[in-house]
């Protein structure tokens, strides 16, 4: 799977959970502690926004902090549908991929910063699914994606506050990629 199809298969994972949620689950806790619900979306709602403007070569500083705080509003699925959309538009773009983006820790290639994209939304679907009681599982192609995205990262397997827990050669792709990220099914 390249990185736009894991990218658009990742984004239709977490808009698939984002769409029904009804008023009672956004205050549910996540299985980040600090977080709600709504707090999630909240972050993945910001992080899609912020696409489209580094995308076409701005630099965080450019942009402030429009994207700070509370970015969902009174809709907050509307506001998730629609940054999303962004995103995915700015990925598919003609050579987003090739461009440099100015990430807040250096220079990156489009397609790295996909990558990364792709790799959050898979993760945070699955906490979503959690504190909402959803289907947990996910697509076992994008898992797959994401647990190989993560070990091709040799950073990501160094212990840390992300990555953290040893990897086991016996358990499942889904398995794998929540214990690198310090989650236990």
């Amino acid at each position: 799977m390249d990185v736009l199809a894991a990218h658009g298969d990742a984004i239709g994972a977490f808009d698939a959970l984002v769409r029904p949620l009804r008023d009672d689950q956004w205050a549910l806790p996540t299985p980040d502690a600090d977080w709600t619900v709504r707090d999630l979306v909240n972050h993945l709602t910001a992080e899609q926004l912020w696409a489209p403007e580094l995308l076409a070569g701005r630099w965080i500083e450019d942009v402030g902090t429009v994207f700070e705080g509370d970015v969902l509003g009174d809709d907050p699925v509307d506001r998730w549908v629609d940054a999303s959309v962004q995103a995915r538009e700015a990925f598919l773009a003609p050579d987003a991929l090739d461009r440099r983006v100015h990430l807040s820790y250096g220079d990156e290639s489009g397609a790295e910063y996909c990558a990364q994209m792709t790799f959050d939304l898979v993760v945070h679907a699955w906490d979503l699914a959690r504190a909402v009681g959803a289907d947990e599982e996910g697509e076992p192609a994008l898992i797959a994606w994401a647990l190989h995205y993560a070990e091709s990262r040799s950073t990501f397997l160094e212990p840390g506050p992300l990555f953290r827990s040893p990897l086991d050669d016996g358990a499942d792709d889904l398995t794998n990629l929540l214990a690198l990220t310090g989650r236990r099914r």
